[in-house]
């Protein structure tokens, strides 16, 4: 690595709080590998989707509901927080396939009424999930 690269790591290191560059490396390196899997629409990933939108909007909220009745994926849960006035902020944790859990993060950011979305995910272990 150049010096002047590993000057802008180190500052990154230091800003970040890691004690060291090994720890460093190795959260890119994670990071590198969820991503991966991420491009794998059939890996099982963990998701958070946030959302924030105006409940005014008509028909939206009924929309919300449909969409997450209807989805593939499983939502473990669902938490709601009322900003203001007019605002709300959804937070969804869905587990399922990559492909599912990014088509119902798109579909509920793509929602009329919606000001802000963003999905996270990460990768989970490939073993069965089940509900009794």
């Amino acid at each position: 690595m150049d010096g002047e690269l590993l000057e802008q790591f180190d500052s990154l290191i230091a800003r970040k709080g890691y004690p060291n560059r090994s720890e460093a490396l190795r959260d890119l390196v994670r990071r590198a590998l969820v991503a991966d899997a991420w491009g794998d629409e059939q890996a099982n990933v963990l998701g958070a989707v946030s959302i924030v939108y105006d409940h005014h909007q008509r028909e939206l909220v009924t929309s919300l509901l449909e969409l997450q009745h209807d989805c593939v994926a499983d939502i473990v849960c669902t938490t709601h927080v009322h900003l203001d006035h007019h605002h709300c902020l959804e937070l969804l944790l869905v587990r399922g396939h990559a492909g599912d859990v990014r088509s119902l993060a798109d579909q509920l950011c793509g929602l009329k009424g919606v000001k802000h979305g963003e999905l996270m995910m990460t990768a989970v272990a490939d073993t069965p999930h089940h509900h009794d």
